[in-house]
């Protein structure tokens, strides 16, 4: 695991960014204003694909791997435009697999895990959404590992940063026994960035618009972390 170094200057820099973004609502703009000393390889995972749809729009019937795909894409814009490796796991609709036989999503979440290996990893953000039989249930939670006390600060930080794109939720952290947090020492994190079985999450994450505000907001929240 690779240990990042900020200067004052920088860490600075980051905040007005940081205050900026948020104030004036500039995505594109503020990401690529940050810079840092050293790439660091951000891997970003869109969970599912292929065969494996993930849970589905409870209105619109949006197929949660097409969405996690589309907030990953924006996600590599903000980390590639800051000066990051940003590596995508899945860059299209298909799963990582080979062939839907049996034993599929085990093949899959190894095939996930491989790339990681191979880019030495220096954090993974796993992009999801999520489905609860209580269609009030909204608003964004970020899971981590309970062993890893950097994945819990990175959590933290990222679900901050959601916290602030909602308003209308203040959801904490969670642990999570999930495969994709176990895949590296370095800080991990899966993000379910709304509810497709409550109406206004479903609503606002089928705009691709609303998407790229996701996408920024947990580059935000990797920006902050790194300060």
């Amino acid at each position: 695991m690779k240990l990042f170094i900020c200067k004052k200057s920088l860490i600075i820099l980051i905040a007005a960014i940081l205050v900026a973004g948020a104030a004036i609502g500039i995505f594109a703009g503020t990401a690529s204003a940050y810079s840092h000393s050293g790439e660091r390889t951000i891997i970003i995972d869109a969970g599912h694909g292929g065969v494996d749809a993930g849970v589905l729009g409870k209105v619109s019937g949006e197929k949660e791997s097409d969405i996690n795909l589309s907030i990953a894409k924006h996600l590599k814009g903000y980390l590639s435009g800051a000066g990051f490796n940003a590596v995508m796991t899945r860059t299209t609709q298909g799963g990582l697999y080979g062939t839907s036989t049996k034993g599929f999503k085990l093949r899959d979440m190894k095939k996930r895990k491989e790339i990681i290996e191979n880019n030495n990893a220096d954090m993974v953000v796993s992009i999801h959404q999520n489905f609860c039989p209580i269609p009030s249930k909204r608003g964004t939670h970020v899971f981590f590992d309970k062993d890893s006390e950097i994945s819990k600060r990175l959590a933290q930080s990222v679900q901050s940063s959601m916290n602030s794109l909602n308003g209308i939720t203040t959801n904490t952290v969670l642990v999570g026994d999930y495969y994709m947090l176990k895949c590296t020492e370095s800080p991990s994190v899966i993000v379910e960035c709304g509810f497709l079985s409550n109406a206004e999450d479903e609503k606002l994450l089928c705009d691709d618009e609303y998407r790229k505000n996701v996408a920024y907001y947990i580059f935000r929240g990797i920006i902050s972390y790194y300060s």
